[in-house]
């Protein structure tokens, strides 16, 4: 069977292996989702900001 030492690289790779996994699932449905709808966001700010300065431009 296992000696201790094999034991303990055992539960280290699946430790290790399992923190992977979990961290892969809350990265792909949590933070590249908010992370996205934050830049788009941003986009279309910056885009009405320049509408609005091309408007107050054009105006005067």
């Amino acid at each position: 069977m296992f000696e201790f030492d094999q034991y303990l690289g055992f539960l280290a790779f699946g430790t290790i292996a399992t923190i992977g996994f979990w961290l892969m699932i809350f990265l792909i449905t949590f933070v590249v989702p908010y992370w996205i709808g934050g830049s788009i966001i941003e986009m279309i700010k910056e885009k009405r900001d320049e509408k609005k300065k091309e408007k107050e431009l054009s105006s005067k």
